[in-house]
Protein backbone atom coordinates (compact mmCIF):
# COMPACT_ATOMS: atom_id res chain seq x y z
CA UNK A 1 0.00 0.00 0.00
CA UNK A 2 2.98 2.22 0.75
CA UNK A 3 4.41 1.68 -2.77
CA UNK A 4 0.67 2.18 -4.50
CA UNK A 5 0.25 5.92 -2.17
CA UNK A 6 4.40 6.86 -3.02
CA UNK A 7 3.51 6.36 -7.10
CA UNK A 8 0.17 8.14 -6.60
CA UNK A 9 1.72 10.96 -5.07
CA UNK A 10 4.39 11.12 -7.57
CA UNK A 11 2.08 10.96 -10.20
CA UNK A 12 0.02 13.89 -8.39
CA UNK A 13 3.12 15.91 -7.86
CA UNK A 14 4.13 15.59 -11.54
CA UNK A 15 0.83 16.36 -12.95
CA UNK A 16 0.25 19.46 -10.98
CA UNK A 17 4.03 20.68 -12.12
CA UNK A 18 3.21 20.07 -15.72
CA UNK A 19 -0.06 21.99 -15.53
CA UNK A 20 2.05 24.72 -13.51
CA UNK A 21 4.60 24.45 -16.11
CA UNK A 22 3.35 25.08 -19.48
CA UNK A 23 5.03 24.50 -22.99
CA UNK A 24 6.95 27.04 -24.31
CA UNK A 25 6.98 28.07 -27.97
CA UNK A 26 9.34 30.15 -30.24
CA UNK A 27 6.34 32.10 -31.14
CA UNK A 28 5.65 32.93 -27.01
CA UNK A 29 9.45 34.19 -26.99
CA UNK A 30 9.60 36.86 -29.70
CA UNK A 31 9.88 40.40 -28.47
CA UNK A 32 7.16 42.41 -27.73
CA UNK A 33 7.24 45.69 -29.75
CA UNK A 34 6.83 48.89 -28.74
CA UNK A 35 4.48 50.95 -31.42
CA UNK A 36 6.48 53.65 -30.14
CA UNK A 37 9.56 52.94 -31.21
CA UNK A 38 7.98 51.81 -34.71
CA UNK A 39 6.03 55.33 -35.50
CA UNK A 40 6.00 58.75 -36.08
CA UNK A 41 2.62 59.90 -35.41
CA UNK A 42 1.07 63.79 -35.40
CA UNK A 43 4.28 65.25 -34.90
CA UNK A 44 5.07 69.27 -35.91
CA UNK A 45 7.97 71.24 -36.22
CA UNK A 46 10.22 68.99 -35.07
CA UNK A 47 13.62 66.68 -35.98
CA UNK A 48 12.65 63.06 -34.94
CA UNK A 49 13.86 59.55 -35.41
CA UNK A 50 16.07 56.81 -34.54
CA UNK A 51 19.38 55.57 -34.63
CA UNK A 52 21.05 52.77 -35.74
CA UNK A 53 20.02 49.69 -34.25
CA UNK A 54 16.64 50.82 -33.05
CA UNK A 55 14.71 49.10 -35.67
CA UNK A 56 16.16 46.37 -36.77
CA UNK A 57 14.06 45.18 -39.85
CA UNK A 58 11.31 45.58 -38.51
CA UNK A 59 8.10 47.88 -40.15
CA UNK A 60 8.03 51.80 -39.68
CA UNK A 61 4.92 53.63 -39.75
CA UNK A 62 4.89 57.67 -40.20
CA UNK A 63 1.51 59.98 -40.39
CA UNK A 64 0.22 63.46 -39.84
CA UNK A 65 3.25 64.82 -39.65
CA UNK A 66 4.22 68.44 -40.38
CA UNK A 67 7.15 70.89 -41.40
CA UNK A 68 9.21 68.01 -39.99
CA UNK A 69 12.87 66.54 -40.24
CA UNK A 70 12.68 62.91 -40.20
CA UNK A 71 15.10 60.56 -39.80
CA UNK A 72 15.53 56.52 -39.75
CA UNK A 73 19.30 55.49 -39.68
CA UNK A 74 18.48 51.72 -39.50
CA UNK A 75 17.48 48.82 -41.94
CA UNK A 76 13.25 48.79 -42.12
CA UNK A 77 11.13 46.02 -43.68
CA UNK A 78 8.46 47.73 -44.83
CA UNK A 79 7.01 51.48 -44.53
CA UNK A 80 4.27 53.66 -45.22
CA UNK A 81 4.12 57.63 -45.33
CA UNK A 82 0.77 59.07 -45.05
CA UNK A 83 -0.87 62.65 -45.17
CA UNK A 84 2.46 64.33 -44.29
CA UNK A 85 2.86 68.18 -45.35
CA UNK A 86 6.60 69.96 -45.98
CA UNK A 87 8.27 67.47 -43.98
CA UNK A 88 12.81 66.12 -44.86
CA UNK A 89 12.30 62.51 -44.29
CA UNK A 90 15.41 60.36 -44.81
CA UNK A 91 15.48 56.47 -44.51
CA UNK A 92 17.41 53.51 -44.44
CA UNK A 93 17.68 50.47 -46.41
CA UNK A 94 13.93 49.12 -46.82
CA UNK A 95 13.67 45.45 -47.40
CA UNK A 96 10.42 45.10 -49.24
CA UNK A 97 8.24 48.46 -49.95
CA UNK A 98 7.45 51.88 -49.13
CA UNK A 99 3.95 53.12 -49.84
CA UNK A 100 3.79 57.18 -49.35
CA UNK A 101 0.16 58.14 -49.55
CA UNK A 102 -1.48 61.51 -49.22
CA UNK A 103 1.67 63.34 -49.05
CA UNK A 104 2.67 66.88 -50.58
CA UNK A 105 5.56 69.44 -50.66
CA UNK A 106 8.03 66.57 -49.31
CA UNK A 107 11.27 65.60 -49.77
CA UNK A 108 12.76 61.98 -49.49
CA UNK A 109 15.77 60.04 -49.54
CA UNK A 110 15.57 55.98 -49.52
CA UNK A 111 16.40 53.00 -50.84
CA UNK A 112 13.55 49.98 -51.20
CA UNK A 113 12.94 47.54 -53.42
CA UNK A 114 9.37 48.53 -54.25
CA UNK A 115 8.48 52.18 -54.43
CA UNK A 116 5.13 53.40 -54.92
CA UNK A 117 2.95 56.81 -53.80
CA UNK A 118 -1.28 57.84 -54.47
CA UNK A 119 -2.36 61.12 -54.54
CA UNK A 120 0.61 62.88 -53.43
CA UNK A 121 1.63 66.20 -54.77
CA UNK A 122 5.39 68.31 -55.31
CA UNK A 123 7.65 65.22 -53.94
CA UNK A 124 11.24 65.01 -54.31
CA UNK A 125 12.81 61.70 -54.27
CA UNK A 126 16.74 61.00 -54.42
CA UNK A 127 16.21 57.13 -54.68
CA UNK A 128 17.85 53.64 -54.74
CA UNK A 129 14.58 51.20 -55.96
CA UNK A 130 15.63 47.18 -57.18
CA UNK A 131 11.94 47.41 -59.21
CA UNK A 132 10.61 49.80 -61.37
CA UNK A 133 9.02 52.96 -59.24
CA UNK A 134 5.32 53.51 -59.40
CA UNK A 135 3.37 56.97 -58.96
CA UNK A 136 -0.65 56.43 -59.08
CA UNK A 137 -3.07 59.87 -59.19
CA UNK A 138 0.34 61.83 -58.26
CA UNK A 139 1.90 65.29 -59.54
CA UNK A 140 4.99 67.24 -59.42
CA UNK A 141 7.27 64.11 -58.52
CA UNK A 142 10.88 64.30 -58.94
CA UNK A 143 13.41 61.72 -58.84
CA UNK A 144 16.95 61.75 -58.43
CA UNK A 145 19.43 58.98 -58.06
CA UNK A 146 20.18 58.03 -54.69
CA UNK A 147 23.89 59.02 -53.09
CA UNK A 148 24.54 58.97 -49.25
CA UNK A 149 27.26 57.47 -46.80
CA UNK A 150 27.43 56.94 -42.55
CA UNK A 151 29.49 54.03 -41.82
CA UNK A 152 26.46 51.91 -41.06
CA UNK A 153 24.64 52.06 -44.54
CA UNK A 154 26.60 49.46 -46.33
CA UNK A 155 26.10 46.47 -43.62
CA UNK A 156 22.48 47.72 -43.59
CA UNK A 157 22.12 47.35 -47.59
CA UNK A 158 22.97 43.95 -46.70
CA UNK A 159 20.72 43.06 -43.91
CA UNK A 160 17.79 44.32 -45.91
CA UNK A 161 19.21 42.40 -48.26
CA UNK A 162 19.21 45.16 -51.36
CA UNK A 163 21.66 45.15 -54.34
CA UNK A 164 23.17 48.83 -54.27
CA UNK A 165 23.86 47.77 -58.02
CA UNK A 166 20.14 47.64 -58.91
CA UNK A 167 18.84 50.59 -59.29
CA UNK A 168 16.03 51.77 -61.48
CA UNK A 169 15.09 55.24 -60.28
CA UNK A 170 14.49 56.95 -62.83
CA UNK A 171 12.20 54.56 -64.42
CA UNK A 172 9.19 55.51 -63.33
CA UNK A 173 5.77 53.97 -64.58
CA UNK A 174 2.63 56.50 -64.22
CA UNK A 175 -0.34 54.73 -63.53
CA UNK A 176 -2.23 58.06 -64.16
CA UNK A 177 -0.94 58.72 -67.60
CA UNK A 178 -2.61 61.93 -68.76
CA UNK A 179 -1.33 63.28 -72.10
CA UNK A 180 -2.03 66.74 -71.36
CA UNK A 181 0.50 66.65 -68.55
CA UNK A 182 3.28 64.66 -67.04
CA UNK A 183 3.34 64.08 -63.62
CA UNK A 184 7.23 63.39 -62.90
CA UNK A 185 10.67 64.52 -64.08
CA UNK A 186 13.86 64.59 -63.09
CA UNK A 187 15.87 66.89 -60.84
CA UNK A 188 18.91 68.37 -62.46
CA UNK A 189 22.00 66.28 -62.55
CA UNK A 190 24.05 68.65 -60.46
CA UNK A 191 21.01 68.73 -57.19
CA UNK A 192 22.23 67.75 -53.86
CA UNK A 193 20.67 65.82 -51.13
CA UNK A 194 22.16 68.29 -48.25
CA UNK A 195 20.09 70.80 -50.16
CA UNK A 196 16.68 68.73 -50.34
CA UNK A 197 17.19 66.39 -47.35
CA UNK A 198 19.26 68.55 -44.70
CA UNK A 199 21.73 66.95 -42.36
CA UNK A 200 20.49 66.38 -38.42
CA UNK A 201 22.16 68.77 -36.16
CA UNK A 202 20.56 67.83 -32.92
CA UNK A 203 22.06 65.83 -30.43
CA UNK A 204 19.97 62.34 -31.10
CA UNK A 205 22.51 61.81 -34.33
CA UNK A 206 25.47 63.14 -33.15
CA UNK A 207 27.31 60.06 -33.22
CA UNK A 208 25.85 59.16 -37.18
CA UNK A 209 28.64 60.46 -39.35
CA UNK A 210 27.04 61.31 -42.77
CA UNK A 211 29.04 62.68 -46.23
CA UNK A 212 27.58 63.58 -49.36
CA UNK A 213 30.45 63.02 -51.07
CA UNK A 214 29.85 61.10 -54.69
CA UNK A 215 32.67 59.23 -54.05
CA UNK A 216 31.77 58.03 -50.63
CA UNK A 217 28.26 56.98 -51.65
CA UNK A 218 27.29 53.33 -50.97
CA UNK A 219 25.07 53.53 -54.49
CA UNK A 220 27.19 54.38 -57.70
CA UNK A 221 25.58 57.59 -59.04
CA UNK A 222 23.71 56.99 -62.50
CA UNK A 223 22.56 58.78 -65.53
CA UNK A 224 19.60 56.98 -65.82
CA UNK A 225 17.33 57.29 -68.55
CA UNK A 226 18.24 61.05 -68.98
CA UNK A 227 19.13 61.45 -72.58
CA UNK A 228 22.64 60.12 -73.18
CA UNK A 229 25.99 62.17 -74.45
CA UNK A 230 26.62 59.99 -77.40
CA UNK A 231 25.86 57.35 -79.52
CA UNK A 232 28.80 55.34 -77.96
CA UNK A 233 28.46 52.65 -75.23
CA UNK A 234 30.71 50.16 -73.57
CA UNK A 235 29.46 47.22 -71.44
CA UNK A 236 31.75 45.90 -68.94
CA UNK A 237 31.02 42.54 -66.60
CA UNK A 238 32.23 41.84 -63.16
CA UNK A 239 32.23 37.85 -62.81
CA UNK A 240 32.06 36.40 -59.46
CA UNK A 241 34.44 35.79 -57.06
CA UNK A 242 35.49 36.84 -53.01
CA UNK A 243 36.83 40.09 -54.11
CA UNK A 244 34.37 41.30 -57.54
CA UNK A 245 32.59 44.11 -56.06
CA UNK A 246 35.51 45.52 -54.41
CA UNK A 247 37.40 45.22 -58.29
CA UNK A 248 33.70 47.16 -59.51
CA UNK A 249 34.22 50.18 -57.01
CA UNK A 250 37.69 50.48 -57.87
CA UNK A 251 36.89 50.38 -61.84
CA UNK A 252 34.26 53.29 -61.23
CA UNK A 253 36.83 55.34 -59.02
CA UNK A 254 39.44 55.03 -61.72
CA UNK A 255 37.23 56.12 -64.70
CA UNK A 256 35.89 59.00 -62.75
CA UNK A 257 39.42 60.11 -62.00
CA UNK A 258 40.72 59.25 -65.71
CA UNK A 259 37.44 60.22 -67.50
CA UNK A 260 34.75 62.09 -66.19
CA UNK A 261 34.21 63.26 -69.54
CA UNK A 262 32.10 59.65 -69.63
CA UNK A 263 29.02 58.90 -67.65
CA UNK A 264 27.85 55.57 -65.76
CA UNK A 265 24.70 55.24 -67.20
CA UNK A 266 23.01 52.06 -65.07
CA UNK A 267 24.33 49.24 -63.38
CA UNK A 268 22.75 45.71 -62.23
CA UNK A 269 23.62 42.86 -60.57
CA UNK A 270 22.05 39.62 -61.59
CA UNK A 271 22.14 35.77 -61.57
CA UNK A 272 22.85 34.04 -65.21
CA UNK A 273 23.38 30.46 -66.17
CA UNK A 274 24.99 29.05 -68.93
CA UNK A 275 22.33 29.11 -71.61
CA UNK A 276 21.96 33.08 -70.41
CA UNK A 277 25.34 33.76 -71.15
CA UNK A 278 25.76 32.30 -74.67
CA UNK A 279 22.65 34.12 -75.29
CA UNK A 280 23.65 37.45 -73.79
CA UNK A 281 27.40 37.06 -74.71
CA UNK A 282 26.83 35.19 -78.06
CA UNK A 283 29.29 32.72 -76.84
CA UNK A 284 30.70 29.93 -74.76
CA UNK A 285 33.13 31.34 -73.36
CA UNK A 286 31.61 33.13 -70.13
CA UNK A 287 29.18 29.62 -69.23
CA UNK A 288 31.18 28.49 -66.80
CA UNK A 289 32.39 31.96 -65.20
CA UNK A 290 28.36 32.83 -64.77
CA UNK A 291 27.72 29.55 -62.67
CA UNK A 292 30.39 31.28 -59.84
CA UNK A 293 27.51 33.70 -58.52
CA UNK A 294 25.58 36.82 -59.53
CA UNK A 295 27.65 39.41 -62.10
CA UNK A 296 27.77 42.51 -62.07
CA UNK A 297 27.21 44.88 -65.25
CA UNK A 298 28.50 48.40 -66.18
CA UNK A 299 27.09 50.39 -68.87
CA UNK A 300 29.40 54.04 -69.79
CA UNK A 301 28.73 56.08 -72.51
CA UNK A 302 30.25 58.86 -74.29
CA UNK A 303 32.81 59.32 -77.69
CA UNK A 304 35.62 56.78 -76.98
CA UNK A 305 34.11 54.79 -74.42
CA UNK A 306 34.56 51.59 -75.63
CA UNK A 307 38.85 52.53 -75.74
CA UNK A 308 38.83 54.58 -72.59
CA UNK A 309 36.97 51.47 -70.14
CA UNK A 310 39.42 48.95 -71.39
CA UNK A 311 42.39 50.70 -71.12
CA UNK A 312 41.09 51.68 -67.37
CA UNK A 313 40.33 48.49 -66.48
CA UNK A 314 43.68 47.13 -67.64
CA UNK A 315 44.99 49.32 -65.39
CA UNK A 316 42.45 48.08 -63.08
CA UNK A 317 43.12 44.36 -62.70
CA UNK A 318 43.55 40.99 -64.09
CA UNK A 319 40.95 40.84 -67.25
CA UNK A 320 39.85 37.18 -67.11
CA UNK A 321 37.04 37.66 -64.93
CA UNK A 322 35.81 40.43 -66.77
CA UNK A 323 33.85 40.87 -69.90
CA UNK A 324 34.19 43.91 -72.02
CA UNK A 325 33.14 45.21 -75.45
CA UNK A 326 35.50 45.36 -77.80
CA UNK A 327 34.42 47.63 -80.46
CA UNK A 328 32.29 50.34 -80.53
CA UNK A 329 29.71 48.33 -83.71
CA UNK A 330 29.09 45.71 -81.19
CA UNK A 331 28.96 47.52 -77.84
CA UNK A 332 25.22 48.87 -78.78
CA UNK A 333 24.23 45.51 -78.65
CA UNK A 334 25.83 43.63 -76.29
CA UNK A 335 24.43 46.80 -73.84
CA UNK A 336 21.18 45.61 -74.66
CA UNK A 337 21.23 42.52 -74.60
CA UNK A 338 22.78 42.50 -70.77
CA UNK A 339 20.01 44.94 -70.07
CA UNK A 340 17.29 43.37 -71.59
CA UNK A 341 17.82 39.81 -69.94
CA UNK A 342 18.41 41.42 -66.48
CA UNK A 343 15.17 43.39 -66.61
CA UNK A 344 13.51 40.12 -67.50
CA UNK A 345 15.28 38.61 -64.55
CA UNK A 346 14.18 41.54 -62.06
CA UNK A 347 10.57 40.93 -63.49
CA UNK A 348 10.05 37.48 -62.05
Amino acid sequence: MGCLFTKLGWFRTHHELREETPKQYSWDKKREVDMKNIMVDGVKNETVGRIPQQINGQQFVIQNCENCNIYVFDHINTVTVDDCINCNIFLGPIKTSIFIRDCKECRFVLACQQFRTRDCQKIDVFLCCGTQPIIEASSGMKFACYQYYYPELEDQFKQAGLSVFNNTWSNIHDFSQDPTEAHFSLLPEDAKVEEYVPDPTNELFVNVHIDHMTSKSVVPLTHGTRRKISDESCLIVFFHDDDSQSKVWQFIKNMREAHPELILIQTKEVTMQPPDASRVFRTDTYASAVSLGPVIGLEYNGDNSVQCCQEVLARTGPAQNTFISQSRDVAAGQVENFYNFADMQMAV
